[in-house]
């Protein structure tokens, strides 16, 4: 039976592209992630390790670039089989983890500072429009029926150590959007959520990794399986307490994963080790994905199985950085993603808070073309394809990103720029001339 926790978890942005009046069958809406995010690191901090001559790795880079794609198609698309090509949530983690590994030479309560310095600043802007926008849409303190808890709770809007609140259901502006907007929009911050705790907690972890690493690394899967095996059906799943409990075990063992990578611990072990027990863990999270009661008519989505998920993204992550090229450039046939790679770590938080706005504003600006006769008796199935939904989010998203993106630039104390796209090199160009 799956928890209140994994039905959000599991809700995919709505296609509602069809208005009411000409609408016989709509859809219900079924997270993310929202999965969201994106990571929320976009430039290592601290000294690079010994093995670099750079403060960049490529091959990081593209997995953050391929993680964060990933989640905006997923949201859009609800692929089921996306979450298994790329666990992009089990990636992001471990890359963070890598992140928070170097970066911890340096004395913790510093780097914990400017891991929130970083995180937080954007989250504030984001948090103070949705509010506002939640509030103008009719949500207050007696729409929930606790209205002291309601005041609350927008605390976790300042430091997320909760998920923040929203509205389940809204009158949608005057129905110009689906009631569940705010819902669609905002229940993927689990992941900043989570990502929170990491980081304060890293300090503690990566000491207890070098002290005692396969208990650690292994503990947060174990909790994950205890949790969700015996603790499932009751009444306390419910609560914010197990939520974020049970978000930080399943991710726990790929976050402490990445701090190994970046310790050097996985390179002390045989070379055979990773890619024989990795695909191991994998089937074991595949097999059990499969035994789950489901709808029959529909295919099992791991988003809504934290042990199927926490297995399967271990094991994918334990694959990747067993591979683990480190790029100090990019390899040729690579170059040219070079741009859209870097401009992707450098918004990754901002892509990552504002996805689900545009694909949910896409929507209510695709369904007036139902009313024009032309559109209606030839392209119904241009207006009802989540690909033409897609077309249109992405320049939606490019404006909220030139728009907010900046305040990424303020937190982490750079020159704030409006599309930090990289420049070719004229040297570069001189000598390919």
């Amino acid at each position: 039976m799956t928890s209140s926790t994994d039905f959000w978890r599991s809700r995919d942005t709505l296609q509602l592209r069809v208005p009411a009046g000409l609408r016989s069958d709509p859809r219900a809406l079924p997270e993310p992630e929202p999965e969201p995010v994106p990571e929320p690191e976009t430039a290592p901090e601290g000294e690079a390790p010994s093995r670099r001559k750079t403060g960049r790795d490529r091959y990081l880079d593209l997995l953050r670039a391929l993680a964060l794609v990933r989640v905006v198609l997923y949201h859009n698309f609800g692929w089921a089989w996306l979450p298994l090509a790329f666990p992009s949530m089990g990636v992001m983690f471990a890359l963070a983890g890598s992140l928070m590994a170097r970066s911890l030479s340096r004395p913790a309560l510093g780097v914990i500072r400017g891991r929130l310095r970083r995180l937080l600043p954007p989250m504030w802007l984001f948090g103070a429009l949705m509010i506002a926008l939640q509030i103008y849409d009719g949500w207050g303190p007696r729409s929930e029926g606790h209205p002291t808890w309601w005041w609350a709770k927008l605390a976790f809007w300042i430091l997320p150590l909760s998920t923040p609140p929203y509205a389940d259901e809204l009158a949608g502006f005057h129905h110009h959007v689906e009631q569940s907007w705010a819902a669609q929009i905002i229940v993927p911050l689990w992941y900043l959520r989570a990502y929170l705790w990491y980081v304060l907690l890293s300090p503690l972890m990566l000491r207890a990794l070098r002290r005692f690493p396969v208990v650690t690394l292994f503990t947060p899967l174990a909790l994950s399986i205890v949790m969700n095996t015996f603790f499932a059906e009751q009444e306390f799943v419910y609560s914010r307490v197990w939520e974020t409990a049970n978000d930080f075990t399943m991710f726990g063992s790929c976050w402490i994963l990445g701090m190994a990578h970046q310790e050097g611990l996985l390179k002390k072990i045989p070379q055979y080790v990773l890619p024989s027990v990795a695909p191991l863990i994998m089937v074991a999270g595949f097999w059990y994905l499969q035994t789950r009661p489901v709808d029959p008519t529909e295919p099992t989505d791991i988003e809504s199985w934290p042990i199927a998920q926490a297995l399967w993204s271990l094991g994918f992550v334990a694959l990747l950085l067993h591979v683990s090229p480190s790029w100090e450039q990019w390899p040729r046939p690579l170059e040219r993603w070079n741009g859209l790679v870097s401009l992707l770590n450098s918004r990754a938080v901002s892509v990552y808070l504002w996805h689900e706005t545009a694909l949910v504003v896409a929507v209510p600006l695709i369904d007036p073309l139902w009313s024009v006769r032309f559109f209606y008796d030839h392209l119904q199935w241009l207006l009802l394809s989540p690909w033409f939904t897609l077309l249109v989010a992405i320049p939606l998203l490019v404006l909220l990103v030139l728009t907010f993106g900046w305040v990424e630039d303020v937190a982490a104390k750079r020159p704030p720029r409006l599309l930090p796209y990289p420049r070719r090199g004229r040297g570069r160009r001189r000598a390919a001339g």
